[in-house]
Order: structure tokens, then sequence, then C-alpha cells
């Protein structure tokens, strides 16, 4: 059983309609012994860093669903997700992240060229940095959709795969049973959902 953490950030109805297309069994839950009884998490979100974070601190469920990392239970961040895994976050502010992995997440304007829009929407490719259990179906060079003004940097240690938007952009991050995507596998077709397929198959 895969658990959506539910703390009021981001579209589930997508997520939950994308893991029921590969035959996942999913539940929308803010639970937080529902969370320690799932198999796996994912922590999905939409929206600004410091609203997320500060919902995920009202509510209990950060220190939830970072004991259960911690305790390696495979999480998968989407998204405004993936970017709260991370320290600390630069928007409108600065704001405390899980600390799952190493780094912090700032605007893309800090290293785009002028003239691209932002925020970064549409499909780009990905690049491959390193191995991960998440991007075992995924060949290089595939392409999934990206909606996001900010990016993880600092990353070095959990970096898993890049795109192209006028720079080199976080879009993949992998470290033990820790993962993310900056970009929705929710709405990116055929490959998203082999991203969704190889999650669920991860193991502790």
């Amino acid at each position: 059983m895969t658990a959506i953490i539910d703390y009021g950030v981001g579209n589930l109805f997508s997520l939950t309609s994308s893991l029921r297309a590969i035959g996942a069994d999913s539940v929308v839950t803010a639970d937080p012994e529902t969370i320690h009884e799932a198999d796996r998490l994912i922590l999905p979100g939409v929206g600004a860093f410091g609203d997320a974070s500060l919902k995920l601190r009202e509510t209990g469920l950060g220190d939830t669903v970072k004991k259960e990392a911690l305790g390696g239970k495979p999480l998968l961040g989407i998204c405004l997700g993936m970017q709260l895994l991370f320290e600390t976050g630069y928007e409108f502010g600065v704001h405390p992240g899980l600390g799952l992995l190493k780094g912090s997440v700032r605007p893309i304007s800090e290293v785009i060229p002028e003239g691209l829009k932002i925020p970064h929407i549409g499909w780009n490719s990905l690049r491959f940095i390193k191995e991960s259990p998440v991007t075992r179906y995924v060949s290089e060079g595939d392409y999934v959709y990206f909606v996001h003004s900010y990016h993880a940097t600092e990353c070095e240690e959990s970096l898993a795969a890049v795109t192209e938007y006028g720079a080199e952009l976080a879009a993949v991050v992998s470290l033990g049973s820790v993962f993310g995507c900056q970009f929705h596998p929710e709405k990116s077709g055929d490959v998203g959902l082999s991203i969704l397929k190889a999650f669920v198959e991860t193991k502790r």
C-alpha cells in the first residue's frame, strides 16, 4: 500500500488515478498510523515552499514523514514535495525543509538566461547523472512534464538526473530510500507511469 500524504497542498486526484492505472493500491491520508502501516509514501505538493513547510509543521505530518523515511521506508517527493525534502527553501523568505537531503531550493531566475519564461512549464528531456531505482524503466532523453519556478541546488549527493532549461536543473534526486521528481510523473504519460511503477516496486 502506498500512502499519499494529505497536508492540504497538491492535486491528489491525478496521482491516485495514475497509481490506479498501474495497478497500485493507494490511500490519501493524514493519519499517522495509516502512514506508519503503509509500505511506501508519496509527498505531493503544489504552491509555495513556505506555506507547505508550515502546514507540515503545524499538522505534525513533517515529523511523521521524516521518522518513517529515516527508518528506511521508501519516500517519493513530487514537485514541491521534492523540494521539501531538502534543508532550506528560499521562496519569499527562508523556510526549513525536512532535511532528509542536503541542499537548498532557490529561484530558477538565478541561473537561467533572461527572457526564458518563469515558471518553467512544459515537456523537457532527462539526462542521467547516476542510476536510481525510480528511473530503471526510463531511457536517457525521455520527456517529462515540468511546472516550477524554483529548483534544488547544492544537491550533488542525491542528484540523479537533470533537465536543460537555459541551465541544468535538478530533475530527479535519489539517496537511499528517499527519491524526488521535480516534474509531475502523474502528468508525464507513459514515462511518468513507469517512474511510479518503479517506485511502488521499491522495497525497504
